[in-house]
């Protein structure tokens, strides 16, 4: 006869083996990650990178399906009500976990329905004009927008990381200017282009490229330090815009309930991609830097940014239609 004890030891025994097939036949079929932006954009880039080297890792596809709308909040509603298999993973960014809770009535929590992989990137905004406004340095964006009030500035939706530093913008330097939003970097990038937009804040890895072909002129980051990536545009506290500090971030989320080694596999091979040497190469030149720590780091990072852009919202007066 089999004591209690004993019996306990079969049901521990007979979960770790059935957790090690889970993560042994996971993937079987292709894994999505789902992105809230348009493709063209910086969160749509980094994921395309990052799924090549997945796929090479977990042995499976790993494609990128785009579901733009309402500053990434309708992706993410779709991740969080997804089976919990590892199937299916959200590009969470900064807008969708930290702002959007501040700005809209979401169907989730932006912690309690998923589960965190991994932190993939850091960037900051680069602050951008077009070639046709005579404008060289952030001064000179001010005086001007002063003297022309309803200046333009795009973004990537409302709710993005570009909406709020524009909003920040407007607040620390008196000036009216005026939000267009769209759906996501690339749209937004030519909309600046074609001078509709005066200027914007766009991620680093979105406008960098424009700014370096000449198709946008860089005055600014919107970061701590100067980036590697344009070591001679000043921070816009250097720029003599204070307390002005805004640094981007794209990571990789579960839906709620997903097994422990799925998400470890998945972690894994996530952590593995950022640091490899062909995913660094790609990235590097767009300014982003590696994100570090999965699972339990990710989610202290993620409640901490939380309550931090809260702040920030209320701060800066920010809205959503």
């Amino acid at each position: 006869m089999i004591s209690w004890k004993q019996k306990g030891i079969l049901v521990c025994l007979g979960l770790w083996a059935a957790g090690s097939a889970t993560a042994q036949a996971f993937p079987n079929k292709p894994v999505r990650i789902v992105v809230g932006f348009a493709a063209g954009g910086s969160t749509d880039k980094l994921a395309r990178v990052l799924a090549q080297r997945m796929t090479e890792l977990l042995g499976q596809s790993v494609i990128v399906d785009n579901r733009p709308g309402a500053a990434g909040n309708l992706a993410a509603e779709m991740v969080a009500a997804a089976p919990p298999d590892g199937y299916t993973v959200f590009m969470a960014t900064l807008s969708s976990q930290a702002i959007n809770p501040h700005l809209y009535k979401l169907k989730f929590d932006p912690i309690k329905s998923f589960e965190p992989i991994a932190l993939v990137r850091k960037y900051p905004l680069l602050l951008v004009v077009p070639p046709q406004l005579r404008v060289n340095s952030v001064p000179e964006l001010i005086a001007h927008a002063k003297a022309n009030p309803g200046t333009f500035y795009a973004s990537s939706g409302n709710g993005s990381p570009a909406h709020l530093a524009g909003e920040i913008f407007k607040s620390a330097t008196g000036t009216d200017v005026q939000h267009i939003p769209y759906k996501g970097g690339g749209p937004a990038m030519v909309a600046l282009m074609s001078n509709e937009a005066q200027f914007g804040f766009e991620t680093m890895p979105s406008a960098i490229g424009h700014a370096r072909g000449g198709k946008l002129k860089g005055l600014a980051v919107t970061s701590d330090r100067r980036s590697t990536a344009a070591p001679e545009l000043p921070t816009m506290q250097e720029a003599g815009v204070k307390d002005f500090s805004v640094t981007s971030w794209a990571g990789l989320l579960a839906p709620a309930g997903t097994p422990k080694p799925v998400l470890e596999r998945l972690t894994q091979a996530a952590q593995n991609a950022i640091g490899s040497p062909t995913v660094n190469a790609a990235l590097a030149s767009d300014g982003a830097e590696p994100g570090t720590g999965g699972g339990a780091e990710f989610k202290r990072f993620m409640d901490d940014e939380l309550q931090a852009w809260g702040k920030v919202v209320r701060a800066s007066g920010a809205k959503v239609d």
